[in-house]
């Protein structure tokens, strides 16, 4: 069996890094092995922090033998008026290798061309593995990368050893002094000796056997079982009667705590129940984020005092194992309880002018002034949307920064929000305004959740359109990788946010209100908003392309009005819905030649007494009639009964072509005739530019 099996054996790789380096593995050798025309099998990976290990089935054992063709000069420049080669004749032939009576003459699209056909003879893969698996090792991606002692190669971590077997034998390698061989390594510390392998079976097997799980799908079940029979162990000896004690087992976590380890040990702590007097979320937070540890909760979601780690090394003494843990813990904890107390000691409100002293932007002032702006917008904002929670709105909206002043959040910064929340309901705020405070940061990132109340939603509307307008007219833009101010996100959770809670709301107006609240800071003259709707545009078309709907659709409807978000989105489904019809291609067909024809005119007045065709007559009364009975359709948003009535001039417009000559020679008539197909297409552009869209014929 051609089996290829390569293990790169390094020092402790970073947890994050492991799973994208392995996929890299994959499809790098993947898309190589095609490009050198071998054939192969399943291609697999498996990995831990000491190792990242590819496993390739059935590899071909040698490239097929193929010829390749080499096309020359020209003929008539390759042979003078005698048939003699000429010297650029004499050069190509040189240049492949063969004589001159080896050139071939095929005829191109552009003529006669000299040729030379090349039999190129295939390598075997044993030959060609080593150049392949060190070019694998080079290109490997790593957020940070090193050097070590003289190497010259960068990698995440140095490396130690490599095994590389190519059916059962071994790929002869050398990386910055490394030798290849058949030898993997067990555990570092329960089973740190060398053993040899002879294939990935074995390997796997072997490992094992040497307390390491390569797997990380398997780590990653192990990982969960041994959590939650620790926390169960736990309870069971303490004999505490808790209903339902389990462990909170985060995906993120999960995935962190898999890549730390090569096999998991399971450990249950507890701490002090003072220490449930903190925040839920900080809680949790100081468990999961700092010490990589999994909170337990009872059967009422409620926390426990108790958390679950996963040990690296077999536990003969889980006592002394967990009063490790919890040393640890305990301090971490002793920390966020003392900030706790203390930033209580002040209420947010009281922290607003101290917020003057955190700078948003060098040239955008402080945090207080932006926390002014975002109430007003927010006020703007709820006068269209709940009116009945405008003061709520503007409070949340007021305040909603200002726990960044606190111990807390300096402490845990990612509870940005979240320690806002829970500090506004100490200081008796209103329940929706403590919820808006937590919310208006969401959606954290893409696909994330949506805050669950409107308040929240107005609020994070506010803080992102005032970052944009701002950062907009100071001219910090994204520019390819430079996004300082994070203005994509900023822009995809603005448009989030609109849809998700299905808003008509205009974004001239938003960022007009937005941008008058810089005036005296910034320049408010220019097309700042202009610049920033075609930023927001383009995310939200590329959104949309994403999520599966046709550019070419998508374009139609964003090129002619992008204001309100939601009647643009009814504008597109309208356009979808609707483009496979027969009579809506042949209405498109002939609308991208009515735009051809009047897209130097803008007027629409028609004189009844100027039509002197049956057709162009037909036309008009089909337009009055189909205007009357769409305008309304198009003002209520009834995008798709808008279109259905404009169907309707499909043959009035096609016999007008056929019998009316538009660019009549009397003035008055050309004029009247380009006006009434003015009117027309004007009425389509209601709804969507439908000559942008590709027929489907």
């Amino acid at each position: 069996m051609n089996e290829l099996l390569f293990e790169i054996g390094t020092e402790e790789i970073p947890a994050g890094y492991i799973l994208p380096a392995l996929d890299f593995m994959e499809s790098f050798m993947g898309r190589h092995l095609a490009e050198l025309g071998l054939a192969h099998g399943r291609i697999s990976t498996v990995g831990t922090p000491r190792r990242l290990t590819l496993i390739i089935d059935d590899i071909q054992d040698r490239q097929k033998d193929r010829t390749a063709e080499h096309i020359g000069p020209a003929r008539k420049a390759a042979f003078d008026d005698d048939g003699k080669p000429t010297k650029a004749a004499r050069g190509f032939a040189r240049s492949k290798g063969v004589e001159v009576d080896d050139l071939q003459v095929v005829t191109t699209k552009k003529g006669d061309y000299l040729m030379v056909v090349e039999d190129i003879p295939g390598k075997n893969t044993r030959e060609l593995l080593p150049d392949l698996l060190f070019l694998l090792i080079q290109e490997l991606p790593f957020p940070k990368s090193m050097r070590w002692a003289r190497s010259s190669l960068t990698f995440a971590r140095p490396l130690q050893w490599l095994l590389a077997l190519y059916g059962g034998e071994i790929i002869d390698m050398n990386v910055e002094g490394v030798c290849s061989s058949d030898k993997s390594c067990g555990h570092r510390f329960m089973a740190p000796d060398f053993f040899k392998v002879k294939d990935s079976a074995d390997y796997l097997h072997s490992l094992e056997e040497h307390f390491v799980i390569a797997d990380p799908v398997h780590r990653r079940r192990l990982v969960v079982q041994e959590v939650e029979k620790a926390v169960q162990e736990e309870l069971k000896n303490k004999k505490q009667q808790i209903a339902g004690g389990r462990p909170m087992l985060d995906e993120g976590l999960l995935d962190t705590v898999t890549n730390l380890v090569e096999i998991p040990w399971g450990i249950c702590g507890e701490f002090d129940k003072k220490f449930l007097a903190l925040p839920r979320e900080a809680l949790i937070t100081s468990m999961r984020e700092h010490q990589k540890y999994f909170p337990v909760t009872g059967d009422d979601g409620e926390l426990l005092p108790l958390f679950a780690a996963v040990n690296n090394t077999k536990i003969d003494d889980r006592e002394m194992a967990a009063s490790g843990h919890e040393r640890v813990i305990r301090a971490r904890l002793e920390d966020g309880l003392f900030f706790f107390n203390e930033d209580k000691k002040q209420r947010l409100e009281d922290r607003l002018e101290k917020l003057s002293g955190i700078i948003f932007q060098q040239k955008l002032g402080s945090m207080e002034a932006k926390s002014k702006r975002m109430a007003l917008l927010a006020g703007k904002l709820a006068e269209q949307l709940v009116p009945e929670e405008k003061d709520q709105a503007v409070r949340a909206a007021l305040l909603a920064k200002a726990d960044l002043l606190t111990e807390m959040v300096g402490e845990f910064p990612s509870l940005q929000g979240v320690i806002g929340s829970e500090y506004a309901r100490l200081d008796g705020e209103d329940e929706s305004v403590a919820v808006a405070i937590a919310e208006h940061y969401m959606p954290i990132r893409a696909g994330s959740e949506l805050p669950e109340t409107l308040i929240g939603a107005i609020v994070g509307i506010a803080d992102r359109l005032d970052t944009l307008i701002g950062c907009f007219a100071i001219g910090e833009k994204p520019t390819g990788n430079k996004d300082s101010f994070g203005l994509r996100r900023q822009a995809i959770g603005l448009i989030t946010l609109i849809r998700g809670f299905d808003l008509s709301l205009s974004l001239t107006e938003m960022l007009t209100q937005a941008l008058a609240g810089y005036e005296g800071v910034v320049d408010v003259s220019g097309d700042v908003v202009r610049e920033v709707i075609a930023f927001i545009r383009l995310r939200f078309e590329n959104e949309l392309i994403a999520g599966g709907y046709d550019q070419d659709v998508v374009e139609a409807a964003t090129t002619v009005d992008f204001d309100d978000l939601s009647d643009c989105l009814l504008r597109i489904k309208a356009l979808k819905n609707i483009r496979s019809r027969n009579d809506f291609i042949v209405l498109s067909g002939s609308f991208k030649r009515i735009r051809n024809i009047t897209k130097e005119n803008t007027t629409t007045d028609v004189q009844e007494n100027l039509l002197q065709e049956p057709a162009e007559k037909e036309l008009y009364t089909v337009v009055q009639q189909v205007r009357h009975d769409a305008l309304p359709l198009i003002n209520g948003h009834d995008y798709v009964g808008a279109l259905e009535v404009l169907l309707q001039m499909k043959q009035p417009v096609d016999r007008f072509f056929d019998e009316v000559m538009v660019m009549a020679d009397e003035a008055n008539i050309r004029v009247n005739r380009l006006n009434l197909l003015t009117v027309l297409r004007e009425l389509v552009l209601g709804i969507g530019d439908i000559s942008r869209m590709h027929v489907e014929e």
